[in-house]
Protein backbone atom coordinates (compact mmCIF):
# COMPACT_ATOMS: atom_id res chain seq x y z
CA UNK A 1 0.00 0.00 0.00
CA UNK A 2 2.80 2.44 0.84
CA UNK A 3 4.18 2.05 -2.70
CA UNK A 4 0.79 3.18 -4.04
CA UNK A 5 0.89 6.40 -2.01
CA UNK A 6 4.56 6.94 -2.85
CA UNK A 7 3.67 6.78 -6.56
CA UNK A 8 0.82 9.28 -6.11
CA UNK A 9 3.11 11.69 -4.25
CA UNK A 10 5.53 11.71 -7.18
CA UNK A 11 2.83 13.23 -9.38
CA UNK A 12 1.69 15.85 -6.87
CA UNK A 13 2.64 19.41 -7.74
CA UNK A 14 5.02 21.18 -5.37
CA UNK A 15 3.19 24.06 -3.71
CA UNK A 16 5.50 26.31 -1.72
CA UNK A 17 4.06 29.00 0.56
CA UNK A 18 5.85 32.03 1.95
CA UNK A 19 3.80 33.35 4.87
CA UNK A 20 4.22 36.54 6.88
CA UNK A 21 2.54 38.39 9.72
CA UNK A 22 -0.71 38.78 7.75
CA UNK A 23 -1.10 35.01 7.88
CA UNK A 24 -1.58 35.06 11.65
CA UNK A 25 -3.14 38.46 12.25
CA UNK A 26 -6.64 37.02 11.76
CA UNK A 27 -5.92 34.71 14.68
CA UNK A 28 -5.13 37.69 16.88
CA UNK A 29 -1.35 37.32 16.83
CA UNK A 30 0.28 40.70 17.30
CA UNK A 31 2.30 41.94 14.33
CA UNK A 32 5.66 43.62 14.75
CA UNK A 33 5.14 46.34 12.14
CA UNK A 34 2.17 48.45 11.07
CA UNK A 35 -0.63 50.04 13.07
CA UNK A 36 -0.69 48.60 16.56
CA UNK A 37 2.48 46.61 15.92
CA UNK A 38 4.80 45.63 18.73
CA UNK A 39 7.57 47.88 17.48
CA UNK A 40 5.30 50.88 18.08
CA UNK A 41 5.40 50.16 21.80
CA UNK A 42 8.90 48.73 22.24
CA UNK A 43 12.03 49.93 20.40
CA UNK A 44 13.20 47.22 18.03
CA UNK A 45 16.83 47.85 18.96
CA UNK A 46 16.05 47.02 22.60
CA UNK A 47 14.14 43.80 22.03
CA UNK A 48 15.18 42.29 18.71
CA UNK A 49 18.93 42.81 18.36
CA UNK A 50 21.91 41.00 19.89
CA UNK A 51 23.04 44.36 21.31
CA UNK A 52 19.70 44.89 23.07
CA UNK A 53 19.90 41.40 24.53
CA UNK A 54 23.41 41.91 25.87
CA UNK A 55 22.44 45.28 27.38
CA UNK A 56 19.41 43.95 29.21
CA UNK A 57 18.87 40.19 28.89
CA UNK A 58 16.19 40.19 31.58
CA UNK A 59 14.00 42.64 29.66
CA UNK A 60 14.35 40.69 26.40
CA UNK A 61 13.68 37.32 28.03
CA UNK A 62 10.57 38.65 29.81
CA UNK A 63 9.29 40.25 26.59
CA UNK A 64 9.40 36.91 24.77
CA UNK A 65 7.97 35.07 27.79
CA UNK A 66 4.95 37.38 27.64
CA UNK A 67 4.61 37.04 23.88
CA UNK A 68 4.88 33.26 24.11
CA UNK A 69 2.24 33.07 26.83
CA UNK A 70 -0.13 35.16 24.70
CA UNK A 71 0.45 32.92 21.71
CA UNK A 72 -0.82 29.81 23.48
CA UNK A 73 -4.30 31.32 23.70
CA UNK A 74 -4.38 32.02 19.97
CA UNK A 75 -5.81 29.45 17.59
CA UNK A 76 -5.06 28.77 13.90
CA UNK A 77 -7.46 30.50 11.53
CA UNK A 78 -9.18 29.10 8.45
CA UNK A 79 -6.20 30.11 6.33
CA UNK A 80 -3.81 27.96 8.36
CA UNK A 81 -6.27 25.06 8.29
CA UNK A 82 -6.86 25.44 4.56
CA UNK A 83 -3.14 25.19 3.80
CA UNK A 84 -2.87 22.06 5.95
CA UNK A 85 -5.80 20.49 4.10
CA UNK A 86 -4.12 21.20 0.75
CA UNK A 87 -1.59 18.48 1.57
CA UNK A 88 -4.22 16.05 0.28
CA UNK A 89 -3.74 17.36 -3.25
CA UNK A 90 -0.29 18.97 -3.30
CA UNK A 91 3.13 18.49 -1.83
CA UNK A 92 2.94 21.55 0.40
CA UNK A 93 6.01 23.17 1.91
CA UNK A 94 5.53 26.21 4.15
CA UNK A 95 8.27 28.78 4.59
CA UNK A 96 7.20 31.20 7.29
CA UNK A 97 8.61 34.46 8.55
CA UNK A 98 6.39 34.05 11.61
CA UNK A 99 7.72 32.79 14.91
CA UNK A 100 4.39 31.33 16.05
CA UNK A 101 3.50 27.66 15.62
CA UNK A 102 0.02 28.15 14.15
CA UNK A 103 0.88 26.34 10.90
CA UNK A 104 1.93 23.27 12.86
CA UNK A 105 -1.08 23.43 15.16
CA UNK A 106 -3.35 23.60 12.10
CA UNK A 107 -1.85 20.35 10.83
CA UNK A 108 0.80 21.39 8.31
CA UNK A 109 3.52 18.73 8.34
CA UNK A 110 6.35 20.57 6.59
CA UNK A 111 7.08 24.02 8.02
CA UNK A 112 10.38 25.87 7.75
CA UNK A 113 10.81 28.83 10.12
CA UNK A 114 13.09 31.53 8.72
CA UNK A 115 13.15 33.74 11.80
CA UNK A 116 13.11 31.17 14.60
CA UNK A 117 10.40 29.76 16.83
CA UNK A 118 8.79 31.44 19.81
CA UNK A 119 8.19 28.16 21.64
CA UNK A 120 11.90 27.27 21.66
CA UNK A 121 14.96 28.49 23.54
CA UNK A 122 18.63 28.04 22.76
CA UNK A 123 22.22 28.78 23.72
CA UNK A 124 23.36 32.40 23.87
CA UNK A 125 26.77 31.42 22.51
CA UNK A 126 25.64 29.14 19.68
CA UNK A 127 21.92 29.74 19.00
CA UNK A 128 21.65 27.27 16.12
CA UNK A 129 23.35 24.33 17.81
CA UNK A 130 20.58 21.69 17.78
CA UNK A 131 21.96 20.06 20.93
CA UNK A 132 21.05 23.17 22.93
CA UNK A 133 17.67 24.02 21.40
CA UNK A 134 14.77 23.14 23.68
CA UNK A 135 10.99 23.23 23.16
CA UNK A 136 9.02 24.82 25.98
CA UNK A 137 5.71 23.50 27.22
CA UNK A 138 2.63 25.76 27.33
CA UNK A 139 3.01 28.14 30.26
CA UNK A 140 6.71 27.36 30.72
CA UNK A 141 9.05 30.36 30.92
CA UNK A 142 12.78 30.96 31.09
CA UNK A 143 14.54 33.36 33.43
CA UNK A 144 17.94 34.90 33.93
CA UNK A 145 20.11 32.13 35.33
CA UNK A 146 18.55 29.31 33.31
CA UNK A 147 21.35 27.61 31.41
CA UNK A 148 21.71 25.80 28.10
CA UNK A 149 23.77 22.62 27.82
CA UNK A 150 26.90 24.63 27.07
CA UNK A 151 26.56 26.65 30.28
CA UNK A 152 25.39 29.89 28.66
CA UNK A 153 22.15 31.71 29.40
CA UNK A 154 19.12 30.27 27.61
CA UNK A 155 17.76 32.85 25.16
CA UNK A 156 14.74 32.96 22.83
CA UNK A 157 15.27 30.94 19.65
CA UNK A 158 14.62 33.99 17.49
CA UNK A 159 16.65 35.38 14.60
CA UNK A 160 17.22 38.99 15.61
CA UNK A 161 18.12 41.93 13.39
CA UNK A 162 21.82 41.78 12.57
CA UNK A 163 21.98 37.98 12.86
CA UNK A 164 22.39 35.53 9.99
CA UNK A 165 19.31 33.67 8.71
CA UNK A 166 20.60 30.08 8.64
CA UNK A 167 17.45 28.59 7.09
CA UNK A 168 17.52 30.78 3.98
CA UNK A 169 19.53 28.25 1.93
CA UNK A 170 17.09 25.38 2.64
CA UNK A 171 14.26 27.81 1.81
CA UNK A 172 15.84 28.67 -1.54
CA UNK A 173 16.11 24.97 -2.37
CA UNK A 174 12.38 24.50 -1.71
CA UNK A 175 11.44 27.55 -3.80
CA UNK A 176 13.53 26.38 -6.75
CA UNK A 177 11.41 23.20 -6.93
CA UNK A 178 8.04 24.97 -6.69
CA UNK A 179 5.40 24.42 -9.36
CA UNK A 180 3.19 26.92 -7.52
CA UNK A 181 4.55 29.66 -5.25
CA UNK A 182 2.13 31.42 -2.91
CA UNK A 183 2.91 34.59 -0.95
CA UNK A 184 0.56 35.29 1.97
CA UNK A 185 0.50 38.27 4.28
CA UNK A 186 4.03 39.57 3.87
CA UNK A 187 5.11 43.05 2.84
CA UNK A 188 8.05 41.70 0.81
CA UNK A 189 10.38 44.28 2.33
CA UNK A 190 12.28 42.09 4.82
CA UNK A 191 15.33 40.44 3.32
CA UNK A 192 16.50 37.82 2.67
CA UNK A 193 12.94 36.40 2.69
CA UNK A 194 11.72 39.02 0.19
CA UNK A 195 14.29 37.78 -2.32
CA UNK A 196 12.89 34.24 -2.46
CA UNK A 197 10.63 35.19 -5.38
CA UNK A 198 13.77 35.55 -7.49
CA UNK A 199 14.39 31.80 -7.21
CA UNK A 200 10.99 30.71 -8.53
CA UNK A 201 11.26 28.98 -11.92
CA UNK A 202 9.89 30.98 -14.88
CA UNK A 203 7.26 28.34 -15.66
CA UNK A 204 5.91 28.23 -12.08
CA UNK A 205 2.69 30.02 -11.16
CA UNK A 206 2.83 32.74 -8.51
CA UNK A 207 -0.07 33.83 -6.29
CA UNK A 208 -0.11 36.77 -3.89
CA UNK A 209 -2.72 36.88 -1.10
CA UNK A 210 -2.94 40.18 0.79
CA UNK A 211 -5.68 42.77 1.33
CA UNK A 212 -3.11 45.56 0.92
CA UNK A 213 -0.98 46.51 -2.10
CA UNK A 214 2.33 44.64 -2.11
CA UNK A 215 5.31 45.50 -4.31
CA UNK A 216 6.95 42.25 -5.41
CA UNK A 217 9.85 44.01 -7.15
CA UNK A 218 9.44 41.55 -10.01
CA UNK A 219 8.24 41.79 -13.62
CA UNK A 220 6.90 38.25 -13.66
CA UNK A 221 3.13 37.58 -13.81
CA UNK A 222 1.49 37.30 -10.39
CA UNK A 223 -2.11 36.25 -9.63
CA UNK A 224 -3.20 38.77 -7.00
CA UNK A 225 -5.96 37.84 -4.55
CA UNK A 226 -6.65 41.07 -2.67
CA UNK A 227 -8.08 39.56 0.49
CA UNK A 228 -7.09 38.31 3.91
CA UNK A 229 -5.44 34.97 4.57
CA UNK A 230 -8.56 32.90 5.32
CA UNK A 231 -10.61 34.19 2.40
CA UNK A 232 -7.57 34.16 0.14
CA UNK A 233 -6.62 30.55 0.86
CA UNK A 234 -10.20 29.47 0.20
CA UNK A 235 -10.14 31.34 -3.13
CA UNK A 236 -6.75 29.87 -3.98
CA UNK A 237 -8.11 26.37 -3.47
CA UNK A 238 -11.00 27.15 -5.81
CA UNK A 239 -8.66 28.49 -8.48
CA UNK A 240 -6.28 25.55 -8.30
CA UNK A 241 -9.17 23.07 -8.35
CA UNK A 242 -10.27 24.53 -11.72
CA UNK A 243 -6.80 24.02 -13.14
CA UNK A 244 -6.47 20.48 -11.88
Amino acid sequence: MWRFYEKINRFMKNLVVLSGAGMSVESGMATFRGAGGLWNNVPVEDIATPEGYHRDPRRVIEFYNDLRNQSWDIKPNAGHVGLAEMERDFHVEIITQNVDNLHERAGSSRVLHLHGELTKVCSSRDPNNPFHIRELKPGEEIHVGDRAGDGTQLRPFIVWFGEAVPMIEPAIELVEKADIFVIIGTSMVVYPAAGLLNYVRPEAEVYLIDPNPVETHSLRPVHVLKMGASEGVAKLREELAKEN
